[in-house]
């Protein structure tokens, strides 16, 4: 196999200062609903940070803009379904937002639904991609069934021919975004020499061609579910004697031994990747029994304020607040909640009492519901559980909900629609629920619903073994 194909030039990076992104659209399923639009961190922790949003109005649509400052691929909710889309600085967009497939059963998660551009020029990354991932899905469709042994051969010859076409195809562009694509297009063809066939490149082949000399591209997340999937697992690939340097790191909270210890593994000998990799390795060991969780605490919290390399500093800090947050057993994140003029309450006014959070949307009635059943818990459990309401301003809300939630018979809350507590407990859909212990730690995140989920348990359920727990008799 020729290995020249596909290896392009790294173009010299443009400097970008950042740019307003318009974004317009038509969501005609989505009358008064809010579209929200979010940024991915990275993609190790896949923490993502909301940066626009925008009321779809009475004619069906919206508007919102947001500043970036280099090609990056954005996600975009609205209720419980989500779309992604790339997003170049300065770039104007158009978009039909469509509800989700009827015939798709509805995900506590969210649905994924696919966005349709309008009048979009043929030279912006989204038109690129697109066009490469239907070349790509028909060249796969075409010949995924040679992939056996018998027929190893065959694909691989046509595997090659493929290559060839498109390094030639792709060659000639030197457009800003080219190097965004070529990245995209390297990396997805990256992906068929992982089809297991008599023609596939050794794991040190694939290092020497894609990623010892290959930029890191840290918002490319065709290069990054590559290299992170490359990496998956390191440790227990490690030799005997590197594996117990690294096990040696960890208890000695030191980044530098682990970094070195590392460094004797043939696939890390560029430094810029190996510290990635070993953030991603103690994110990984975090959830292994052998390793003290404090001191790989301890670690990314070094690492957060000082790597070699400053970008894997964010990193660094994103992935310890994915391994810290929310997580059934940790601290649940402090809250500063005030209503007009009263007396501010953060997470310590709810202590020595199990704390049970709503987050709601006053103009959802599905939500308003719960909160009948949640009144008669209330009078069964207020002994042993505290409840806390919290939800979002919004200018349409029925005043009669308003009126509800202020005579609820516990604390409710109404926040702006970016306050921080929305952000730090995840609040992505509403209705949504967090169960936090009288020691102020996690104990479910999200937590059962008043009304039965698809298994048919309610919070109920777990307030009443709580009761019992707590008062046997």
């Amino acid at each position: 196999m020729r290995y020249f194909f596909l290896l392009f030039l790294v173009l010299s990076g443009f400097t970008l200062s950042a740019q307003k992104v318009v974004l317009t659209g038509f969501a005609p399923d989505y009358v008064g609903k809010e579209v929200k639009v979010y940024r991915i961190k990275d993609y190790l922790s896949d923490q993502t940070a909301l940066i626009s949003s925008s009321t779809v109005s009475e004619d069906s649509t919206f508007e919102l803009s947001f500043f970036l400052e280099e090609i990056e691929k954005i996600i975009v909710r609205c209720e419980n379904n989500r779309s992604h889309m790339y997003i170049e600085p300065g770039a104007k967009y158009n978009v039909f937002y469509p509800e989700r497939n009827k015939y798709e059963p509805k995900l506590p998660s969210g649905n994924s639904v696919e966005m349709t551009f309008y009048d979009m020029d043929s030279t912006d990354i989204n038109y690129k991609i697109l066009r490469f991932q239907r070349w790509y899905d028909y060249f796969v469709g075409g010949t995924y069934h040679l992939r056996n042994d018998k027929e190893a051969v065959e694909f691989a010859a046509y595997l090659d021919t493929f290559k060839t076409n498109v390094y030639n195809y792709y060659l000639p562009d030197t457009s800003e975004n080219s190097f965004y694509l070529k990245t995209y297009i390297r990396y997805s063809i990256a992906g068929l020499d992982n089809i297991n066939t008599l023609a596939e490149r050794g794991r040190y082949e694939k290092f020497d061609f894609y990623l010892k000399n290959y930029p890191v591209a840290y918002t490319n997340d065709i290069y990054m579910d590559y290299m992170t999937a490359f990496y998956e697992k390191t440790i227990p690939q490690l030799t005997k004697s590197t594996n117990e340097k690294f096990y040696n790191g960890v208890i000695q909270s030191s980044p530098s031994m682990i970094f070195n210890a590392l460094g004797n593994e043939y696939t890390l000998t560029n430094p810029k990747i190996r510290e990635l990799v070993m953030i991603q390795s103690l994110a990984e060991a975090y959830y292994s029994d052998e390793y003290p969780k404090t001191n790989i605490e301890t670690i990314l919290d070094s690492l957060s304020q000082n790597c070699l390399f400053q970008a894997h500093e964010d990193i660094a800090k994103n992935v310890m607040d994915r391994l810290t947050d929310l997580v059934p057993g940790g601290k649940a994140p402090n809250f500063v909640i005030h209503q007009d003029e009263s007396s501010p309450k953060t997470l310590m006014d709810y202590k020595d009492k199990h704390l049970y959070i709503q987050f709601l949307d006053p103009r959802i009635e599905s939500n308003m519901r719960e909160l009948e059943i949640m009144k008669d818990m209330h009078d069964r459990y207020k002994d042993y559980v505290q409840f806390l309401t919290i939800y979002p301003k919004y200018d349409d809300s029925p005043e009669s909900n308003k009126e509800e939630l202020e005579a609820l018979p516990w604390d409710a809350f109404e926040v702006d629609r970016d306050h921080s507590i929305l952000d730090r407990y995840q609040v992505v859909n509403f209705a949504q629920f967090v169960l936090i212990d009288a020691a102020g730690n996690i104990v479910a995140s999200p937590a059962p619903k008043p009304t039965p989920d698809g298994k048919y348990d309610t919070i109920d359920r777990t307030f009443y073994y709580l009761k019992k727990q707590m008062d046997p008799e």
